[in-house]
């Protein structure tokens, strides 16, 4: 890659499409319809939005913030802070008003951009108490009302549009784009974390174009590419692979209505390549097995045959041996009768999906394999920016996140810990030397906080968070994170929250599948419903019997003993989880403290 900062990217890739009617950076929704945006009209508003910016007065190293869904303006914006040398503080959508105010305080914004008048207001609650803020801007131009610093985002590129010549225009926005150094902060992305104050990641220019580099190195990316955007792009995951690693060659990227319409957009868009995180393919497993669940016993039966034979077909390949003749054969059959089908509502063109941000359970990519999908887990974390390691097509280990990117380097620390050290570790924590310090040492190793090992194959496996790591009261050390990932295998269990620290056994809050519980209860004769869900004695058995086989190989000490059914899921409006949907460790033992403490009396 010639470029060294996303500036010179982004003036590259359009000069490469100049001129070029057919070719489309991004497609959105239009009145029922996806409909493209050539490089050249991206560039155009790009230009026009950055030296409406300027004209606003935001400089260089400016933080500047985004609150805002996937969208098109979320683009424009995020490359225009960016080429003018400024730095991107974009953050989820769902934070409160105070959580906001927390970010943009901290990080002395001049100028924040909001997608709506729903965020508008929710901002304005706040916006007084932050000292540093000049200008406000929304995206819809018929929510910006009449506050005094609230203009909208047309407004800004009317301002950049009318101010110089468009020869001009470009001169002035190639020069600030020049201007940016491969060292300079691009982007400030607070991570949520299990507990206390969000922290803010510094990533650099040149952060973000070694994590590219070493990701182009590690899969095939093509300029005929079709990506769907669904993950909110103030996340590093999807920032990197839904918006820089396409626009690095090319590639086209299309924006999911919402997360409802996913399937739906999947249909009409026929992307080749996804990144998801794995919650999303558990929901495409389950409901593929939920629906089968309602066929004939004959078609049931030829499922079954047909899954049978892509595991002997999966196995043969992932050790590395060439199939018999007999399962090729089958294996050829079942993808005519079965597998085809289960591929048609992708759109018949996936090449590969990509999944990070959590553990991948073994049987969902076990089964996506089976069925004739590529399906990559990868591992990384914003300080990284993000991407660490990932599995290669064609040496794919189950359970295992890959190996390291070529241009990072992987060890693991006496007590377990995965370190990580290359080109894209972050400049550092904005304003915290002391946490900066504790997490990249003198050597340059950042440190994960995850614990792993390195497989025979020479694959990352991470077994837990060393500072989830449950020590019982007869000293049994209890790594949460697998036996939590086992159990939410049952296509009837969401999620599994393990308590045991400082206790004599464990015991679980376990999160239904609400949907296919109720199923399973209709199937059954079972009444239920909110209040008695949790209480119900066939379905405590139920979800006993699921715990039983799901934990028949653990060891005494890491089994459930005893368990508690919730009648609500965690969320984040709620509580439990971060904006990232990990869970709030702490905070869900303080809150449910008494139901925690009923399962031990």
């Amino acid at each position: 890659m010639d470029a060294t900062t996303i500036p010179q990217l982004f003036l590259q890739m359009t000069e490469r499409y100049a001129n070029d009617t057919t070719k489309f950076a991004f497609s959105r929704k239009i009145n029922g319809v996806y409909t493209g945006i050539t490089f050249d009209d991206v560039r155009s508003q790009v230009e026009c939005f950055a030296v409406g910016l300027l004209e606003l007065g935001i400089k260089p190293q400016d933080r500047v913030g985004i609150v805002s869904e996937n969208r098109l303006e979320w683009i424009i914006a995020d490359l225009a802070i960016t080429s003018i040398g400024a730095i991107n503080v974009a953050i989820f959508p769902t934070l409160t008003a105070k959580q906001q105010e927390y970010i943009f305080t901290d990080c002395e914004a001049t100028c924040v951009i909001v997608s709506n008048s729903y965020q508008l207001n929710k901002f304005l609650k706040v916006s007084d108490d932050i000292p540093s803020i000049r200008q406000i801007i929304v995206m819809n131009h018929d929510a910006k009302g009449d506050h005094p610093l609230v203009k909208s985002m047309d407004d800004v590129m009317e301002v950049g549009r009318v101010t110089l010549p468009s020869t001009s225009r470009r001169q002035l926005f190639e020069r600030y784009a020049a201007r940016v150094e491969p060292g300079d902060t691009l982007t400030l992305v607070y991570t949520s974390g299990t507990t206390g104050n969000p922290r803010g990641v510094e990533l650099t220019n040149s952060n973000i174009i070694a994590n590219l580099e070493g990701c182009l190195g590690a899969f095939d990316v093509r300029d005929t590419d079709i990506f769907l955007s669904y993950l909110p792009l103030c996340h590093s995951f999807e920032r990197i692979g839904g918006l820089y690693l396409p626009l690095a060659v090319g590639a086209s990227v299309c924006f999911a209505e919402s997360i409802d319409k996913v399937p739906e957009n999947i249909r009409e868009v026929r992307p080749t390549i996804m990144t998801s995180v794995p919650k999303l393919f558990e929901k495409i497993q389950n409901k593929i097995l939920s629906k089968m669940d309602k066929e004939s016993d004959s078609k049931k039966k030829i499922f079954h045959w047909a899954v049978g034979v892509g595991k002997k077909f999966l196995d043969a390949t992932l050790d590395g041996k060439s199939p018999t003749l007999s399962v090729s054969v089958q294996y050829q059959i079942a993808k005519k009768l079965v597998f085809s089908k289960i591929q048609e509502p992708f759109g018949g063109r996936i090449r590969l999906f990509v999944s990070g941000g959590a553990a991948l359970p073994k049987a969902t990519a076990e089964f996506f394999l089976i069925v004739g999908f590529t399906i990559l887990e990868g591992y990384g974390m914003t300080e990284a920016s993000p991407v660490i390691s990932v599995n290669r097509v064609g040496k794919i280990e189950i359970g295992t996140v890959g190996t390291q990117l070529d241009n990072v380097e992987v060890k693991i620390a006496e007590d377990g810990e995965i370190l990580a050290r290359g080109a894209n570790v972050m400049k550092g924590y904005w304003n915290d030397p002391k946490a900066t310090a504790e997490a990249i040492d003198s050597d340059k190793w950042l440190h994960t906080g995850d614990i792993g090992v390195i497989t025979a194959k020479g694959n990352i496996q991470i077994t837990d968070r060393k500072k989830h790591i449950i020590v019982t009261s007869s000293g049994k050390n209890i790594a949460p994170a697998p036996i939590e990932s086992l159990i939410s295998q049952s296509r009837y269990i969401e999620r599994c929250f393990l308590i045991g620290n400082d206790r004599e056994f464990c015991t679980a809050l376990i999160i239904p599948e609400f949907e296919m519980i109720h199923t399973y209860a209709k199937s059954k004769g079972i009444e239920i419903n909110e209040e008695t869900l949790p209480t119900n004695q066939d379905i405590i058995a139920f979800v006993q019997n699921e715990l039983n086989v799901l934990q028949k190989d653990l060891a005494k000490f890491e089994k459930v003993r005893r368990f508690t059914i919730l009648p609500q899921p965690f969320t984040v409006d709620s509580g439990e989880l971060t904006p990232k949907l990990s869970i709030k460790r702490s905070f869900v033992e303080t809150k449910y403290a008494e139901v925690i403490e009923s399962m031990y009396s």
